[in-house]
């Protein structure tokens, strides 16, 4: 294993065979996200962003229209073969790469980008790559949704969010050399002002509205990391609780999709 894997093997075990239920049910960056960093990038149109820790292309497609060349990287080839798949368009590219090795060149970027993704990364080695990644005025944005959305349902999200911690305490039995190593998210602002890295730094709070229903609630379950983790270590959906939430979202939610009101959280750094 290459000294730039070290580590994060269980992280990449992670969310393998999960990739086509991550793509489905998980939603894209917030709908102004573009408009902000651009604006304090100074570049309408970026010549360039790059998306670290891109998954299944969700972030990544976004940009497109938006940037002229956009490049997601994934280490996790499975992540990445659904990316590719489904993202056809002539100025998007999916590299295998890691968020604080990346072999890209140095200071082609206007904006880089970690969506939901930055507490699976080692934090000092991400900001540093994302410093040399990007041209002078750059912005570097670890953006993190608040679990779960707001489906208009609260006895859907109360159960979401109960069943959601049961996995977490059933996590914490897994061997530790089988854990995804992660980083608080809530520490993620202040590990950026500290590392030096950036000229300035701030949270800046967006909100983002889609559409969901019964199955998208319970998909968005499975695809949390640990509930991987759980069903991969042979827990059965009845001991997690799935099937009793499939049962109150469809009680609660039904088949026809209503819109979802999510909350993000975006810190900013500008190089």
């Amino acid at each position: 294993m290459s000294n730039s894997q070290e580590g994060f093997a269980a992280t990449i075990e992670r969310f393998s065979g999960f990739a086509d239920d991550y793509n489905c049910h998980r939603p894209a960056p917030p709908q102004a996200l573009a408009a902000l960093l651009t604006q304090i990038a100074q570049c309408p149109e970026p010549a360039l962003v790059v998306d670290l820790g891109s998954g299944t292309g969700l972030s990544t497609r976004y940009w497109v229209g938006k940037a002229e060349r956009v490049i997601g990287i994934e280490p996790s080839a499975d992540m990445r073969r659904i990316a590719i798949e489904r993202s056809p368009m002539a100025n998007l590219r999916f590299l295998d790469g890691f968020s604080h090795c990346t072999d890209l060149p140095a200071g082609g970027a206007q904006i880089v980008t970690c969506m939901q993704s930055l507490h699976w990364m080692e934090p000092r080695g991400t900001f540093e790559e994302a410093r040399r990644l990007l041209r002078p005025g750059g912005v570097f944005a670890a953006v993190d949704y608040d679990w779960p959305p707001v489906t208009g349902s609260w006895k859907a999200d109360l159960a979401w969010g109960k069943c959601n911690e049961h996995a977490a305490r059933l996590e914490a039995t897994i061997a530790p050399d089988r854990r995804a190593r992660r980083w608080d998210k809530t520490q993620h602002l202040s590990r950026m002002e500290q590392s030096g890295c950036f000229r300035f730094t701030r949270e800046v709070l967006m909100h983002h509205i889609d559409q969901g229903n019964a199955e998208r609630h319970v998909g968005l379950l499975r695809s949390q990391g640990g509930v991987m983790d759980l069903l991969k270590a042979g827990h059965s959906s009845v001991e997690l609780g799935i099937e009793a939430l499939e049962l109150i979202s469809q009680a609660e939610l039904g088949s026809i999709a209503q819109p979802w009101f999510w909350s993000a959280r975006v810190r900013l750094g500008v190089v």
